[in-house]
């Protein structure tokens, strides 16, 4: 029921936003860097793209595992490919300088709350989705991060690395304090999410170790 509702949730989203993705389509699949990778659309789409061979490593990773007797290969496998595939597009879109990259000097906003009401609802959407995958298969992948507190670690030092790379590369982007809890806050409602797949993992983990 997960993965129907999943796939059915894309779909939609797809049906949503398909004429600003394939705008970008003729520059993306021409191999153009400018119009493709350096835009919002063409990100997404060439994320998109790539989910068919993002399945085929999973197969892959998870042939070899189990042709080696790893137990819980395909979750390993997937847990792997997912955190990579769901959250290298959205550090990109983050990293990607804006207009007066180099030019304008880093911007901070370190009141809490303050930043929040200007980012609007797509904004903190974007936010929430930065860490979400990296907070919803971490724990599957690492008994060690198998905890809310730990998975929150994880997702807020992230964070504050990418707005601190922000301000000192100067990409014309705010660094704010809110990203930091909008983005945290994405990646532990993820893990709330996979709880029931991480916790039997901890736990026929913590089993095996006692035997």
């Amino acid at each position: 029921m997960l993965l129907a509702l999943a796939v059915l949730g894309l779909a939609s989203a797809l049906f949503v936003v398909r004429r600003p993705l394939m705008m970008s389509a003729p520059v993306c699949m021409a191999g153009r860097w400018h119009g493709c990778f350096d835009t919002f659309n063409g990100v997404v789409l060439m994320t998109l793209v790539a989910l068919p061979l993002a399945a085929l490593v999973v197969w892959a990773l998870a042939r070899r595992r189990r042709a080696a007797g790893v137990t819980s290969a395909w979750r390993k496998s997937l847990a792997e490919v997912g955190m990579v595939h769901g959250t290298v597009p959205f550090l990109w879109l983050t990293m990607m300088p804006g207009a007066g990259a180099g030019v304008v000097p880093g911007r901070l906003s370190l009141v809490p709350l303050r930043d929040l009401v200007t980012m609007g609802p797509l904004g903190i959407a974007g936010n929430l989705l930065v860490f979400a995958s990296l907070g919803f298969f971490a724990p599957m992948r690492f008994a060690a991060l198998a905890s809310l507190p730990r998975v929150l670690a994880l997702a807020a030092g992230c964070s504050v690395l990418v707005e601190t790379a922000q301000y000192v590369l100067r990409l014309d982007r705010v660094s704010s304090v809110d990203d930091v809890l909008v983005n945290t806050t994405g990646a532990v409602l993820a893990a709330l999410a996979s709880r029931r797949w991480w916790r039997t993992s901890s736990h026929t983990s913590a089993t095996c170790r006692a035997a």
